[in-house]
């Protein structure tokens, strides 16, 4: 997949040594990423010299034998150069916010291609960036977060590696670019983006540089002034990936959990238990979340902080409000029932799903499959039936259908409508 093409020269800048090294890659992932539409925009830059690259998430994507979902682009062009070059070639140009940050999509065969011109930051605050465009690719490479997410990727598969990004991929190992206290208050986000790419790429859960750790303790308050929907984002990824239970529990022991909706004194043992009963199971964000609740209240101070979607913030309070209250009946033989019971009461249409989530909590695996296969049967007596055989008065209706209901349940849901009008009495 790989031969060795070059060693740079080793390059001394900002107090950290760093060298070029690149690589050729000829894998079948790569190869597949040349449509029509790409050979189009790869022409298209070479006929008006400027240097085209993938970068970032797809570059680690491709070096890991994935095939990566998105591809980004970085050149030399500038946004207006890249304008002038696409609108004299008769290609659409869409979603023009990013022109201000440097990126032009264009639509070419259609498909899609975001390309960004190489940027130095000029002035940072934590949150956000002041750019000049630049043709430097180095200087580009040195202002991301981490190593691994630091390369570019030539259209000829040639490697461009400035900061050992390659090497820690192979190692499975989880850096930033230079000093993790400067990258981290460039933009404290990246604290958390840390953590969520330690979860996709650390075969181990402890291997943790010290100094990093040390950097993130001294400068999580920052994370203060990020807007919740970006830790949201963040942190919803976080819980889901490798080591999540261990990366919390680290967040809580750095003092970050005051700073991004956590609650302070959160269940760190519960959450856990519940992790390791749940990982196999995909669970939710918030399943895993929801055994740091101690209280419903904690929920309101999550949502003000994080503004996470309705669903999500019904389904935690959910798994709070009956993780004890419905699995009480658990252990007996037809221990299903109650479950099933309560999402033939419970009429929404996520209850189920709400259930399966609180059966993953709970590491219910049998009774989950059994759960998933199963199919809501409809109750086949409506106030229509009860009004044909006389009964007129809403209040008896309504008290009707409900011992018709519990009736119905008790049978497994197996009486048909004529079976159960029988038990009207007039």
């Amino acid at each position: 997949m790989w031969s060795r093409i070059l060693g740079g020269p080793v390059i001394r800048a900002a107090s950290c040594w760093r060298s070029l090294y690149t690589m050729q890659l000829k894998s079948s992932q790569f190869q597949s990423l040349f449509t029509d539409g790409l050979n189009g925009l790869v022409e298209l830059f070479g006929k008006h010299n400027y240097e085209l690259r993938i970068a970032g998430g797809a570059v680690r994507d491709l070096l890991s034998g994935k095939r990566p979902e998105d591809v980004d682009f970085a050149t030399t062009a500038t946004p207006e150069e890249m304008k002038r070059m696409f609108q004299a070639a008769g290609i659409r140009m869409i979603n023009n916010k990013g022109e201000k940050h440097g990126t032009i999509t264009a639509r070419i065969h259609n498909e899609n291609f975001e390309v960004t011109t190489l940027r130095v930051d000029v002035q940072t605050d934590g949150r956000h960036a002041e750019v000049e465009f630049t043709t430097d690719w180095l200087k580009d490479a040195e202002r991301r977060d981490l190593t691994i997410n630091s390369m570019f990727l030539g259209l000829d598969g040639t490697l461009y590696d400035y900061f050992n990004g390659y090497e820690d991929l192979q190692n499975r190992e989880v850096q930033f670019v230079g000093s993790a206290e400067q990258r981290i208050q460039e933009d404290y986000l990246r604290i958390l983006r840390y953590f969520r790419f330690y979860g996709r790429v650390a075969l181990e859960p402890k291997c943790h540089e010290p100094q990093t750790l040390t950097a993130i303790r001294e400068n999580g308050h920052g994370l203060a002034q990020i807007s919740g929907e970006r830790i949201w984002v963040e942190l919803k990824k976080i819980v889901v990936g490798n080591h999540a239970a261990h990366l919390l529990e680290l967040m809580y022991q750095l003092g970050l959990a005051q700073y991004i909706g956590l609650p302070l004194d959160g269940n760190v043992e519960e959450m856990k238990q519940v992790w390791q009963r749940a990982k196999d199971h995909s669970p939710k964000p918030m399943t895993t979340l929801a055994a740091l609740f101690n209280y419903l209240q904690d929920v309101e101070k999550m949502d003000l902080r994080l503004k996470v979607s309705k669903e999500e913030k019904n389904l935690v309070a959910f798994l709070i409000k009956y993780r004890r209250e419905l699995c009480k009946d658990k252990d007996k033989p037809d221990s299903l029932k109650p479950f099933t019971d309560f999402i033939i009461d419970n009429r929404e249409l996520d209850t189920q799903s709400k259930v399966c989530e609180l059966l993953k909590y709970q590491g219910e695996k049998k009774l989950l499959e059994e759960l998933c296969r199963w199919t809501v049967p409809r109750f086949p007596v409506s106030g229509h039936d009860l009004r044909k055989l006389g009964v007129t008065s809403g209040k008896d209706i309504g008290a009707t259908l409900q011992n018709l209901r519990d009736i119905w349940k008790k049978s497994h849901y197996q009486l048909d409508k004529d079976e159960l009008l029988s038990y009207v009495k007039l």
